[in-house]
């Protein structure tokens, strides 16, 4: 499908059922452009979600939900005015035109104006990064059950010790449209699935447990018996290991990362302190440091919007503007930051595409797509092979970042000793605690081996969730804080 069958889609999903058209558009805008403000634009979207739950061999849960409406922006300097409603109608846009344009009493331009009084809407060509399809329709009911229930089957058929399986699958389709007072429209139809699976294991009165899962833009029919099996054994082996697992040391210690899901750590105590809202305000340990060696030679960190298929991709963002690939630190050096509109216009710099909201209900903000760090030269074995005494981080669970600080804490849930060159046995209760730009100036050796996670990750800022996407190489830190428990 073309981007015009894409606009024409979003046109007959979120304009003509409820008389709307660019003539109508036109003239919210030239209400709101009457006052003293930069820009302003209209977020429509059309969203269709469902997910379902499995537990001890029953689908105990599911859902589904459509939502729909239409959010309305204006903006002048650092002021920004929202408003947002369900109902799509001509008079519910007159109506937030006339909350927003009340921003202009609060002061005047303190950037150039960004955009037209009147608008003569023209519209932008999109990449295809993935198809225009409803994922929901690829599967009926009984089938979605069936794949539930055929990951469970072969995640028990891997080892004895499995006592408890509990899977889920969701899909979302969402139709968006921007208006903007510069006159840009643009559209976009967006596929997202996901299923992920957790185990529990019991031996000899010991119980742990693993997780695996994945998705990304596209539709059910992703999920073959191929990856069913790469998952199950994934969380099988995951659940297994622990069992296994002595209790990690503590203390200051070289650590390698895996490859693909710890690029997770990069995100959180890298990634959030490179958004432009937070170094605009100086709120960032990275404020004010372009051109500066923030990391070790050899790391270089980008964000890639524009991967095919990918759970963090997007063909726009949520701004009308076409995502890109946008390089932050550049062999240590960073060379620059991810920017919405307002905070590239008030920072002086070009846009980035990466502005995004979990909803029409939600201002825009600078947030990341797909984060990762590209491959070095080293082999992963010489990397083990290197060190005396430390820790392979090879899986995440959770964390927490203070994005002014650096500051970060992040629990693994695999985890081996390495000793004189060696990965020996598992360990268990590992927690890795230090500073994001001082851990990336620890980097000595970046693996050959990049990889991006399976697509699970999803990301919170300010109360708003957005599906992203992770990456990294095996990555060697020398120094960092284990806290064990042993």
């Amino acid at each position: 499908m073309n981007q015009e069958s894409v606009f024409s889609q979003a046109d007959q999903s979120l304009l003509q059922p409820y008389a709307l058209d660019t003539r109508q558009l036109e003239q919210v805008f030239g209400q709101i452009m009457t006052h003293q403000v930069d820009f302003a634009d209209l977020y429509f979207q059309y969203a269709r979600a469902e997910s379902w739950s499995l537990e001890e061999g029953i689908v105990k849960a599911g859902s589904f939900s459509i939502d729909q409406g239409v959010g309305v922006r204006t903006v002048s300097g650092e002021k920004t005015a929202f408003a947002y409603s369900d109902d799509i109608s001509f008079k519910a846009l007159e109506n937030a035109a006339h909350a927003t344009r009340a921003i202009a009493r609060q002061g005047g331009n303190q950037v150039a104006p960004l955009l037209a009084h009147k608008p003569v809407f023209r519209r932008d060509a999109a990449s295809h990064l993935y198809l225009p399809q409803d994922p929901i329709a690829s599967l009926d009911a009984s089938a979605k059950v069936a794949l539930l229930e055929k990951i469970e089957r072969v995640a028990r058929s891997l080892d004895t010790r499995v006592t408890q399986v509990m899977a889920g699958l969701s899909g979302e389709y969402e139709v968006v449209l921007v208006a903007r007072s510069d006159g840009l429209m643009n559209a976009d139809i967006r596929p997202l699935v996901r299923l992920s699976l957790q185990v529990i294991v019991e031996s000899n009165g010991k119980r742990e447990q693993g997780s695996a899962g994945g998705g990304g833009r596209f539709d059910f029919s992703y999920f073959d018996e191929a990856v069913i099996r790469n998952y199950a054994e994934e969380a099988v082996h995951q659940a297994v290991t622990n069992l296994d697992a002595k209790p990690a040391p503590a203390g200051n210690m070289t650590v390698i990362l895996g490859s693909g899901w710890p690029g997770i750590l990069l995100h959180e105590a890298v990634g959030h302190g490179l958004e432009g809202d937070f170094n605009r305000k100086g709120s960032s340990t990275f404020s004010g440091r372009i051109g500066e060696r923030v990391a070790s030679k050899g790391v270089t960190v980008v964000d890639d919007g524009t991967i095919a298929s990918r759970r963090g991709s997007l063909q726009m963002d949520d701004e009308g503007n076409a995502t890109q690939r946008t390089v932050l630190i550049e062999d240590g050096i960073l060379r620059g930051y991810l920017q919405d509109t307002m905070n590239a216009s008030l920072m002086g710099v070009p846009v980035t595409g990466n502005a995004r909201r979990e909803s029409y209900a939600y201002l825009p903000m600078p947030r990341m797509t797909n984060t990762m760090m590209l491959n070095g030269q080293y082999d992963p074995q010489e990397m083990i092979s290197s060190v005396k005494h430390g820790i392979y981080a090879a899986n995440f669970g959770g964390g927490q970042v203070d994005i002014t600080s650096g500051k970060f804490v992040f629990s693994t849930t695999e985890a081996y000793m390495i000793e004189n060159g060696k990965i020996t046995h598992p360990v268990k209760g590992a927690t890795l605690i230090g500073n994001g730009p001082d851990a990336m100036t620890r980097v000595s050796m970046v693996g050959n081996d990049m990889k991006l996670d399976p697509g699970v990750g999803t990301c919170g800022k300010e109360g708003q969730h957005v599906p992203v996407g992770v990456g990294q190489p095996t990555v060697k830190i020398d120094g960092i804080t284990v806290g064990g428990t042993a």
